[in-house]
């Protein structure tokens, strides 16, 4: 079977852990072939690393130390190497801000093909095919490359697939610098920022908030369903635009992607820029009083109503259910 690389980064921090998708990305490899995973961290956290790779199925796992006082440039480098000496077939990298950054430069590095923010991938008899939804959704299309190695990014939640843990074949993968001018940090200013509710691109359950929700106070409707649920938190451009909710839990065309499980919407309408980061959510629940809205033509279930007078006994409904 061909090999299928996973790029596979370490998380920043005091205790790092392999950054989200990894365990997609290694169950869409083993679908395609025989997964094989790099590795990319600090030295000392490699190990446990490796050993994580492995159970999430990398039936060989290589490892690399960077400096991650440099950005790109060293993780490109370890990619290189490992693409020189597994040969894959394709390249398999979650669609992080890390991992889509890796990729790009990976690719014009290689002068490979790229396919990024796929939600799917699969083999026919000439190779790798990346699946695709574009045009805010309204398309999906299948993407193919006529050389390799296919580099392709995995859109977070997308990919249902899991591979079944290996035992650990893990070698240190040798690493030869480039020397290619890379950007320094200097300096780091820590911000302490706690928080219960999952990050928005990699959760399970989302629940978002529109400009129907009328103000920023009333928006903390949305909070208090997305903490019953246990999901994280999002919302629509005018939702954003009107100041209800940051920049960073925009979902759609224009800001963040999501693939969760589920996937409900509070006042939204479904404009076509918002259903194009949300619409390949397993499930979506809509919740809006205006029955003609476009978020219903994607939504498996669709309540015509107030969220004021719908949300809040929704609410009460699971405290009570939780006591």
């Amino acid at each position: 079977m061909p090999n299928i690389l996973t790029l596979l980064l370490a998380t920043p921090g005091d205790s790092p852990a392999l950054a989200d998708g990894a365990a997609e990305a290694l169950g869409a490899a083993a679908a395609l072939g025989t997964p094989v995973a790099v590795v990319i961290g600090p030295a000392e956290a490699l190990p446990q690393l490796a050993e994580r790779a492995a159970a999430l199925g990398a039936a060989e796992v290589l490892t690399a130390a960077v400096d991650r006082a440099q950005l790109g440039v060293p993780v490109v480098d370890a990619a290189a190497a490992a693409v020189a000496r597994v040969s894959p077939e394709a390249v398999l990298v979650p669609h992080s801000i890390e991992g889509t950054d890796a990729a790009g430069r990976l690719a014009a590095r290689l002068r490979a093909p790229l396919a990024v923010d796929a939600i799917g991938v699969e083999r026919d008899e000439e190779g790798v095919l990346a699946h695709h939804s574009v045009y805010g959704g309204a398309y999906s299309v299948t993407s193919a490359a006529t050389f390799g190695p296919l580099v392709v990014t995995l859109r977070l939640g997308s990919i249902d697939a899991r591979a079944e843990a290996a035992p650990a074949q893990v070698s240190e993968l040798q690493v030869e610098a480039s020397g290619k001018p890379a950007a320094v940090v200097q300096s780091v200013e820590a911000v302490q920022q706690t928080s219960a509710r999952p990050d928005l691109r990699s959760a399970k359950r989302v629940v978002s908030g529109g400009r129907g929700l009328g103000s920023k106070e009333q928006f903390v409707l949305v909070e208090q369903l997305a903490d019953q649920l246990g999901a994280a938190v999002g919302a629509s451009r005018a939702a954003v635009d009107a100041g209800y909710a940051e920049q960073a839990m925009q979902v759609g065309q224009t800001g963040t992607s999501v693939s969760p499980e589920l996937y409900v919407a509070l006042g939204i309408s479904g404009a076509i820029q918002h259903r194009a980061g949300m619409q390949t959510a397993k499930t979506i629940i809509a919740i809006d009083k205006d029955a003609g809205a476009p978020i219903f033509e994607v939504a498996d279930l669709g309540v015509v109503g107030d969220v004021f007078t719908i949300v809040p006994q929704l609410i009460a409904a699971l405290e009570a259910r939780k006591s």
